[in-house]
């Protein structure tokens, strides 16, 4: 099967390194996407990557997407519910309609720089060790501000047919039943078919058990 995986604010496709060797051992077609990320990427051009490679594709697709990008996930699927099988959430969900992308740090010259760790202390980064704090923000690719701000805008009620795999990395399945029942996940709410999947690591499962998130895409391709 096609697995297109998007990462999350300040990660590249080398994000997913680890990940991929055991999804084409499974006999799947992975592709980890970089996105554009100039001063003058919006959201859109985003988006615009991403469905450009969801096209490129020759059956269906499951659409992989963590954190942040979560709502990038949604938004291809707004874009393209037909084409995609599936999609998995990793650590996040879509952002409602009308806010912006993800303007959660401050933005500086025109970017989102990676703000530290002391933003992420907790579950999110537990079970990362040095080596892996210092290769993340090494490697981090600054979030431009049009596609930090950009407002997140749906058009097409068949996104809510698709069905949505919700991988709980730092929270369990009941932290996002009870933010749905809050009303703070309304895309999440409206999704028909959506199953909650608890995985034992912090915010970035793709560096810490590669090969345990790549089983698990294995299971729900």
């Amino acid at each position: 099967m096609d697995i297109l995986l998007i990462g999350g604010l300040w990660l590249d496709g080398t994000a997913w390194d680890a990940v991929i060797p055991t999804l084409r051992e499974l006999g799947h077609r992975p592709r980890a996407l970089t996105l554009p990320a100039t001063a003058s990427t919006t959201l859109d051009d985003q988006l615009a990557a991403v469905l450009s490679a969801v096209d490129a594709t020759t059956g269906p697709v499951l659409l992989v997407a963590h954190s942040a990008a979560c709502t990038l996930g949604w938004l291809a699927v707004d874009a393209r519910p037909e084409r995609i099988a599936t999609l998995v959430l990793v650590g996040g969900y879509p952002q409602e309609d009308g806010r912006p992308y993800a303007e959660f740090f401050d933005i500086r010259d025109g970017f989102m720089p990676f703000p530290g760790w002391a933003a992420f202390e907790g579950p999110d980064s537990a079970d990362l060790d040095e080596s892996l704090r210092e290769r993340i923000a090494a490697h981090a690719v600054p979030v431009p501000e049009q596609v930090a701000r950009g407002l997140v805008r749906f058009t097409d009620p068949r996104r809510h047919d698709v069905p949505v795999m919700m991988v709980c990395p730092e929270f369990t399945p009941a932290q996002v039943r009870s933010w749905v029942a809050e009303g703070r996940a309304p895309e999440l709410a409206a999704a028909k078919h959506v199953e909650y999947h608890d995985f034992d690591s912090g915010h970035w499962p793709m560096l810490t058990k590669p090969t345990e998130l790549a089983r698990l895409l294995h299971a729900f391709a």
